[in-house]
């Protein structure tokens, strides 16, 4: 697969995983634990994804630091922000604010890649400022809903920029394999939610870890599939291509919320059109950068 597919498949993983991760929260497990659970399990997962590659070329320790490195912020602190923000702002509008990371992404590329800047970068911004007012205006608000849910949301957005433009930095000069990274990236990623939790709470129980395992496996099974599109999409294309269409988590979330919450999500037309406007502006800073 190119860059331009891989990027499509990584936004609608992840715009799945973030009703999975609602999926989990509705069964009440510990939101803590479950970030754990996330990380532990996409590492299995993209570990066994990187076996065939292993056992063909290797995989020198030295080449992995970078990416375990991104790995300990995103998706490892990430991830702990990430559950928080889709519990308290719910998934379809936790997505959407998600999805203005495309615009942080290329103003850090433009500053740190030496990425060119184009006039239409304006008309992109001005759709993604426009697409977060039109969220705040909505006078409808998901079951639970916080205001500490939209600045953990942005903090996402701000992490998930890092990231991209992170990973592409690495992987454009180094010759691991996508996979291989994908997978060291989600072995380092599991430090900051199990020491979340060491600081943050009681001795966990059994059962609490037993629950948190049965809801919270799922998005982990997403995390480490769209991670592993996501790093081998960047692998293979800018971060101008690859982050836009990875923003498209941002509709996908808005569709599966719809398709399963949509009475307790209160999702109406502002939602969904600011979910168009949110994306849309990420695309044209991507596509004609």
């Amino acid at each position: 697969m190119d860059a331009v597919l891989l990027g499509a498949l990584a936004g609608l993983l992840f715009g799945a995983m973030t009703v999975a991760v609602r999926m989990g929260l509705g069964r009440g497990a510990d939101p803590a634990v479950g970030s754990v659970v996330i990380a532990g399990s996409a590492f299995v997962l993209a570990a066994l994804l990187a076996v065939p590659a292993v056992a063909i070329d290797g995989a020198g320790l030295g080449s992995l630091v970078p990416f375990a490195a991104v790995g300990l912020v995103v998706p490892g602190l990430s991830q702990i922000v990430f559950v928080f923000a889709v519990r308290y702002a719910g998934p379809s509008r936790a997505a959407i604010l998600i999805g203005t990371a495309p615009l942080l992404s290329v103003v850090l590329a433009i500053a740190l890649l030496d990425e060119p800047v184009r006039i239409v970068l304006l008309a992109g911004t001005a759709l993604v400022v426009g697409g977060g007012a039109v969220l705040a205006l909505d006078p409808g608000r998901p079951e639970g809903f916080r205001a500490l849910g939209v600045v953990l949301s942005l903090a996402c957005a701000a992490l998930f920029a890092t990231r991209d433009n992170a990973v592409r930095f690495v992987a454009r000069d180094d010759a691991v394999d996508p996979l291989v990274a994908s997978a060291a990236s989600l072995l380092a990623a599991i430090v900051a939610p199990v020491l979340y939790v060491a600081v943050t709470r009681q001795p966990v129980s059994r059962s609490g870890v037993r629950l948190a395992a049965r809801a919270f496996l799922p998005a982990g099974i997403l995390l480490a599939l769209a991670y592993a599109a996501l790093v081998t999409a960047f692998d293979r294309g800018d971060v101008g291509v690859v982050s836009p269409l990875n923003a498209t988590q941002s509709l996908w979330g808005v569709a599966f919320a719809a398709l399963l919450y949509r009475r307790s999500e209160a999702i109406g037309r502002r939602t969904v059109v600011a979910g168009i406007l949110v994306v849309l502006g990420g695309a044209l800073i991507g596509a004609f950068r």
